[in-house]
């Protein structure tokens, strides 16, 4: 079995960004996606508008021209597909990751189509595939979901929103100018601080005037057919409910992470032990991209300031096969 340079987790930007300069450097890599290419972004609400502009998402050389001064989904869908086209990029997608062993300085990586050997490993995986969960009754009910995609479905339907950063109050707006019915659920006193400075007066002001009712330091405790519970600083109060878009963030693969042997912190954050100098992690030949380095803390890295990774992770590994 030909053995590899780099196996590369993940088909994101920042993937990508990895398979370039792996492309750069003449190594031979391969990138394996379990979804479609960018699976990530293609989950995105349909119309997210991204925070960061255009330049700044540019990665290979490649201009990212957009409409607005900061990309849309669909605009970013089409440029990374470009990206990936132009630079010939070696990538297998619907391919799952499965089991992931070293034996002898090689790692072996099973997946859902065949079975590879390599070299060094890139985890970037990102975060957006597994929602961070409540664990109340009831969260398996068809009615309750964690990602969302347009308010057209909730049209005249009473719906509960559970949390408070950018996502819920997107969701929270746009579902309720198209007729839903909009009880917030927010764990704190109101919504995350840093919402969108353009966004948060205007959530605000609906909350304020009784458009949008929010329960603030309050939880969800159970979710039924057709009601839910909330536990509120006054009590219990039960609710009438068609649909619950819980929007309470994503966590890392950390499988994946246990399964090679990275070692996590102790702290809330379980941030992956790794050098900053060079993403490798406490298992030499394994290396983290992207979202994964922050642990539980998805709000430290993004696309924008991620990409350098690529180059660090890149650059080290062909400086041990020059040594």
């Amino acid at each position: 079995m030909k053995i590899l340079d780099v196996f590369i987790v993940g088909g994101g930007p920042i993937g990508l960004a990895c398979g370039i300069e792996c492309e750069k450097s003449g190594l031979d890599y391969l990138i394996v996606e379990k979804g479609v290419l960018t699976n990530s972004l293609y989950n995105y609400p349909l119309n997210m508008t991204f925070f960061s502009t255009s330049e700044k998402l540019e990665m290979g050389g490649i201009p990212f021209m957009s409409i607005a001064h900061k990309p849309t989904r669909t605009e970013a869908l089409e440029y990374y597909r470009r990206v990936a086209k132009t630079w010939k990029l070696k990538v297998r997608l619907y391919e799952e990751v499965k089991t992931l062993v070293k034996k002898d300085g090689i790692f072996e990586i099973n997946t859902s189509k065949g079975t590879y050997q390599t070299r060094n490993i890139i985890i970037s995986t990102g975060f957006y595939d597994l929602p961070n969960l409540m664990n109340v009754p009831g969260e398996d009910l068809p009615k309750v979901t964690h990602y969302y995609k347009e308010p057209w479905p909730y049209i005249g339907q009473k719906i509960i929103v559970v949390g408070g950063a950018n996502s819920a109050v997107d969701v929270a707006l746009e579902t309720w100018r198209k007729g839903a019915e909009v009880i917030m659920v927010l764990k704190d006193e109101g919504v995350d601080p840093k919402v969108k400075y353009w966004v948060k007066p205007d959530i605000e002001n609906r909350i304020k005037e009784g458009s949008i009712k929010a329960f603030t330091n309050s939880l969800v405790k159970e979710i039924r057919e057709n009601e839910v519970v909330i536990n509120t600083p006054e009590g219990e109060v039960t609710v009438e409910n068609d649909f619950v878009l819980a929007m309470t963030g994503y966590v890392p693969n950390f499988a994946l992470l246990n399964q090679l042997g990275v070692e996590l912190s102790l702290d809330e954050k379980r941030q992956p032990c790794y050098d900053q100098t060079n993403q490798e992690s406490n298992i030499p030949g394994v290396y983290l991209a992207g979202v994964v380095c922050g642990g539980l803390n998805t709000r430290e890295f993004f696309i924008e300031n991620s990409i350098v990774h690529a180059e660090q992770i890149v650059g080290h590994i062909v400086g041990k096969g020059k040594t």
